[in-house]
């Protein structure tokens, strides 16, 4: 390979070649089988893949850089950006594909930012699970002396993100079969309280209080006449989307915003309320409402009642479990309707926000709580 060649016909190229060798293990990459089956297997952190992936086609896309330097801050002549590789050609083959990898770059992830140093083994990563991270610079390093294995190590990466593609693809079809059964009686409100309670008790369940409420105004849209706006992404910052709250809520066939919701996996604070203060949007809205999953202060909840007289915006601090339980009573038989709608969200949520195993939980604890009906 050298500069003329396209990137992305690089990426095409590796792609039809792992899909028709798929089941075939290259004998060659024996010693790196296990490491880079690690990396791509590692439900909890997404980014090491991607990394790599982008470190692996600048290799092979420009020979003379050395793998080890992906960022131009370094210096020297053989550096690059493997940022630039990452956003412009590794996600698009990511998203054509439905690879099982983090949707965004793996360069803003705290690992991977701001690096000024050669990427050698001895260099610790802060990061967890902390064994990719070494494995990423092993292999780094392996191909650093070995640069003509560059196309077969992104080739075997490829592969094993299609195998897994392709189990979780198979398991989901299966768990989604099970559930669709006849004559079952429809989960009572509570039940569906009890289901969304072990749901939320997974691990890195944070991205589920939002779905919750966005299902809830996605299950009564065309009776309340209000419906929430698309949802940004799991690991954007307020400040970079400009947006005021988790999920805000608009009038129907309207823009303005009336009402937004933040979501906080940990005790809401009056420094929290202090800083929904400063992100109130121009345009007055209604209500703030922070929903949390852990107990709320008799302080915290008076000073939020009192901003109404000074904002003319009503705040208000609500438990998670207690507004949804309140919900699925007040729309009693939209109850199932709602569920379908959040199984729905969950599935379709990127691995980044809502992991395979959290996916597959929620349909396991379904099929649980239904079984018990059959």
């Amino acid at each position: 390979m050298n500069n003329n060649t396209i990137p992305l016909d690089i990426l095409e190229n590796l792609f039809e070649e792992a899909n028709n060798d798929l089941y075939r293990h290259n004998v060659s990459l024996a010693a790196m089988q296990e490491k880079i089956e690690c990396i791509c297997r590692c439900n909890s952190n997404k980014a090491p893949v991607r990394f790599l992936m982008s470190c692996l086609l600048a290799k092979i896309h420009d020979p003379q850089v050395d793998i080890r330097k992906p960022y131009t801050e370094i210096g020297g002549d053989d550096t690059y950006s493997g940022r630039f590789y990452d956003e412009k050609y590794v996600e698009l083959l990511i998203h054509k594909y439905k690879l099982p990898c983090n949707p965004t770059t793996a360069y803003l992830t705290p690992a991977f930012r701001n690096l000024d140093r050669l990427l050698t083994t001895d260099l610790v990563l802060v990061g967890r699970p902390r064994e990719i991270y070494v494995f990423t610079l092993e292999i780094l390093g392996n191909v650093y002396a070995n640069p003509q294995i560059a196309g077969e190590v992104l080739k075997e990466i490829i592969r094993v993100l299609l195998i897994i593609k392709k189990e979780d693809e198979q398991r989901m079809k299966q768990l989604i079969a099970d559930l669709k059964q006849t004559d079952v009686l429809p989960l009572s409100s509570e039940e569906i309280v009890t289901l969304l309670i072990q749901h939320l008790n997974c691990k890195h369940s944070s991205r589920l209080p939002v779905l919750i409420i966005a299902s809830a105004y996605q299950t009564v849209k065309d009776r309340i006449g209000e419906i929430n706006k698309s949802l940004e992404a799991h690991n954007a910052a307020d400040k970079q989307t400009g947006s005021p709250g988790d999920v805000e809520i608009v009038l129907t066939n309207e823009d303005q915003i009336v009402t937004c919701y933040e979501m906080k996996n940990k005790r809401v604070t009056k420094t929290d309320i202090d800083v929904a203060l400063q992100k109130l949007p121009e345009n007055k809205i209604d209500n703030y409402i922070f929903i949390t999953t852990e107990a709320i202060e008799a302080e915290v909840s008076e000073y939020a009642k009192g901003l109404y007289e000074k904002t003319g915006v009503e705040f208000a601090v609500l438990d998670c479990i207690g507004f949804i339980r309140h919900f699925l009573h007040f729309f009693h038989r939209q109850r199932t309707d709602f569920l379908n709608i959040y199984q729905s969200m969950v599935l379709s949520e990127p691995a980044s926000a809502i992991s395979q195993p959290l996916k597959e939980a929620f349909l396991a604890l379904r099929r649980m709580a239904e079984g018990d009906r059959r």
